[in-house]
């Protein structure tokens, strides 16, 4: 029984542990976007300010379309729970649409789930990004600019760096948010590694339920000890 039981949720782990990396690879690049566009200064009405200062017109010299555009995203996402989000992507399209655009079956769902979640963690890691960079010393940058470095230069030697440093504490604490967070997956019928153990509810059995949290453990745990060692190895800006 042990045996069987153990396949079943190693296979419902395989689901989880491919939400969880695909989840990964888009979220992270994604999110510095957003960090950058939630930073952009383009304020496309700034000729406006020769106006005056009292004329009301000039009041929008200082708007930043995509800055308020992208903080809006963010805040509503932040603010919203990610299982109502997921509820939302994916029977959405086919309430508003009449079309399922996700497909059928559990490959479908968790393509589903994918989605949902890079939008959310993209916004998440955005503001940890942005809180890197902006926590690097303008001093920093200005001493690069003297050297004759050009802003993408400064931001590649310089603000990256260090920023890495800084984002690594929450963007772990996020990440391993993220595996356990692969298990709302299930409220729209995605067969990952609690779902797979749900099944022996049915059957009389409720260890296999408690045997899901080994495989979390275990996975925190390995995931735990790569940040300290990614840690330690970033040491050397202190």
């Amino acid at each position: 029984m042990l045996a069987t039981v153990t396949a079943s949720l190693l296979e419902g782990f395989g689901t989880t542990l491919q939400l969880f990396f695909l989840t990964l690879v888009f979220s992270l690049p994604i999110g510095l976007l957003v960090a950058f566009g939630s930073m952009s200064k383009w304020a496309p009405f700034r000729f406006l300010r020769r106006m005056g200062e009292g004329s009301r017109l000039a009041a929008l010299a200082d708007f930043r379309p995509i800055s308020a555009l992208v903080s809006v995203i963010v805040w509503v996402i932040r603010g919203t729970p990610l299982v109502l989000q997921l509820i939302v992507i994916y029977y959405g399209p086919g309430l508003l649409f009449d079309n399922n655009i996700w497909g059928s079956g559990n490959q479908g769902r968790v393509i589903a789930t994918i989605a949902a979640f890079v939008i959310n963690y993209s916004c998440y890691f955005s503001v940890i990004y942005r809180g890197g960079i902006e926590g690097v010393p303008a001093g920093q940058r200005e001493a690069g600019e003297v050297l004759g470095m050009t802003k993408r230069q400064i931001f590649a030697r310089v603000t990256l760096l260090q920023m890495v440093k800084r984002v690594i504490p929450p963007m772990s604490n996020e990440i391993i948010t993220l595996v356990k967070d692969t298990s709302l997956a299930r409220v729209i019928a995605v067969t990952e590694v609690i779902k797979a153990g749900e099944t022996y509810l049915k059957r009389g059995l409720i260890w296999p339920l408690f045997y899901t949290a080994v495989f979390y453990l275990v996975f925190v745990g390995l995931l735990t000890i790569l940040f300290n060692f990614i840690e330690r190895r970033l040491s050397y800006f202190k």
